[in-house]
């Protein structure tokens, strides 16, 4: 993969505007989008919460897609807020060969704590949840394919769901090699507690990638003046700021591809951060794939 890119910056210095992508393009042919739902007690991987709630599940298949051709496709945790962003980008960004045409899966999160315990959990659990229960939904919805190749497949999200996206590379760099993450929870979230990772997330930067073989990722990931810092922090192991300081510095130790962005003056998961930046991380990411 192209080196280009790799490093710690800081943004924002301008203010941060939101790209035009954001909005939907009339110049160009747009996408399907299929939704369907997943009842929380059909699953036989992830916990099952006091209250059962019912999922939803977008997907976004490119024009002039066809049908039975493996795709590359990007995952989003908390994908309600993504359900009209990552439509509107790739429609935009697909047809000027900036991003491969790709299938975009925004998962719905979970409610109240259960999210928490799907995305702050460090496993292969969530990863397992997406390869069996919802993958196969979506390929029989939305009549696509997805690659089984791990370099065509990227993940998203925020805050926690910024650990899970991470998560779902480490434990399955088979499947999934891209991520991008926004306040990523690289902090010590996790309930119950696991004894295998005491720390939970905060694991990754404290032991899991120093002391394990680099894996074949690519991580771009952004941390803001908003996130708990060392002064504001309840507790050492809730500190973000340093968390995603120390993660940027492990993933550089081990050689991995890793962008790192700092956002003065910017709130928690920040959607004016994400306005102003996702278009340029995701072509970023896929810098070294093949665009059609």
């Amino acid at each position: 993969m192209s080196a280009a890119g790799d490093g710690s910056r800081t943004i924002g210095q301008q203010g941060y505007v939101v790209t035009p992508e954001f909005n939907v393009n009339p110049t160009v042919p747009h996408g399907l989008v299929k939704m369907f739902t997943m009842n929380s007690t059909d699953s036989k991987i992830l916990p099952q919460p006091k209250t059962p709630f019912i999922r939803n599940v977008w997907v976004y298949v490119p024009v002039d897609y066809v049908p039975g051709t493996p795709s590359p496709f990007i995952v989003v945790q908390d994908g309600l807020g993504y359900s009209d962003d990552i439509p509107n980008l790739l429609d935009s960004l697909i047809p000027g060969k900036c991003l491969p045409k790709m299938i975009g899966i925004m998962v719905g999160a979970a409610p109240g704590n259960q999210r928490s315990r799907e995305y702050d959990t460090v496993s292969d659990r969530y990863a397992r949840f997406l390869e069996s229960e919802v993958f196969p939904r979506v390929e029989q919805e939305a009549n696509v394919v997805l690659t089984t190749a791990g370099e065509g497949g990227a993940t998203l999200g925020g805050s926690s769901g910024g650990a899970a996206a991470f998560t779902l590379g480490w434990f399955r760099p088979e499947r999934f090699r891209r991520i991008i993450t926004y306040s990523g929870s690289y902090v010590n979230l996790q309930s119950p507690r696991d004894p295998m990772y005491p720390l939970g997330a905060w694991e990754y930067h404290a032991t899991l990638i120093p002391k394990n073989d680099p894996k074949p990722l690519r991580v771009w990931f952004e941390s803001a003046t908003g996130d708990w810092g060392p002064t504001d922090a309840p507790k050492p192991e809730l500190d973000f700021q340093t968390a995603n300081q120390h993660m940027y510095e492990a993933l550089v130790a081990k050689g991995i591809h890793v962008q790192h962005n700092f956002a003065p003056g910017a709130g928690h998961n920040d959607p004016i951060v994400s306005g102003a930046t996702l278009v340029d991380a995701l072509i970023w990411l896929w810098r070294g794939y093949p665009i059609e």
